[in-house]
């Protein structure tokens, strides 16, 4: 009974000794991002205006622009929003490298020489998709909304757009997260056909099923105007036909040996 009980013991150290590990790298991830947050927080100003370019941009030459905000605290927690958006962004490679060390004890060396291609890519793809929709997609789409305007007339009253901070930031940040998130396309299908769960064949199998999909998911993440949903869904489906392309060599390659 004893060597039993012995037995079970030793087979939940490992167990507990994983969770202990990820919560050590949780820690540290967090304690970054506290970090970071404090520091953004000073400099909220200088990134505010950084993430407002693009409107300010938009409607330059035109004076009488402003951003309004219509509670009292609404400014303060915006800049705590802001803050936290960029202590994740700046963050997000650092934790990458956490989750590499967490899973890289348990895998072979030809695995973790595998792995560090995509442990390089994801950061990258992540802020190729944050570029597109801030130095693209954003210019374009505020544009498209400025463009309902009128300066009334005849007895119609005049429609301006009256822009809150609040909202706008929220929308720019979400933007850049849907966008360097929807990039990382080609990392999770390359992994899921070395593991196993994805070939070249079917992926050109069901082109016809991801297009709808891509579309109706661009829709539900971007505004309700077709230059930010086309923006977001053209780029996805370049990169699909990538990652079949990546595919057929991960297949070829593997077949060869």
């Amino acid at each position: 009974m004893s060597q039993k009980t012995e037995n079970i013991d030793e087979s939940k150290q490992p167990l507990i000794q994983h969770l202990v590990e990820l919560r050590s790298r949780l820690i540290k991830s967090l304690i970054l991002i506290s970090v970071l947050f404090v520091v953004a927080y000073i400099f909220a100003d200088s990134i505010y205006n950084f993430l407002v370019q693009p409107y300010a941009d938009a409607v330059s030459g035109d004076e009488s622009r402003r951003l309004i905000f219509t509670a009292l605290h609404e400014t303060f927690f915006t800049y705590l929003k802001v803050a936290l958006f960029a202590s994740i962004f700046i963050a997000l490679p650092f934790i990458l490298i956490q989750i590499w060390i967490f899973v890289a004890p348990g895998l072979y060396k030809n695995e973790k020489s595998v792995v560090v291609p995509y442990l390089i890519a994801t950061p990258i793809l992540f802020f190729i998709g944050a570029a597109l929709v801030y130095y693209f997609i954003m210019p374009l789409a505020i544009k498209f909304f400025l463009s309902f305007e009128s300066i009334g007339g005849d007895g119609s009253l005049p429609i301006q757009l009256e822009a809150k901070v609040n909202e706008y930031l929220s929308l720019v940040m979400r933007l850049i997260f849907a966008f360097g998130l929807s990039f990382q396309l080609p990392v999770i299908l390359t992994l899921l056909a070395r593991m196993g769960f994805a070939s070249s064949e079917g992926l050109r199998k069901n082109r016809k099923y991801v297009i709808v999909g891509v579309f109706a998911v661009a829709a539900i993440l971007t505004p309700p105007d077709p230059i930010s949903q086309i923006g977001l869904g053209i780029p996805i489906l370049i990169l699909y036909e990538l990652s079949i392309f990546a595919v057929k060599l991960i297949e070829k390659k593997r077949n060869e040996t």
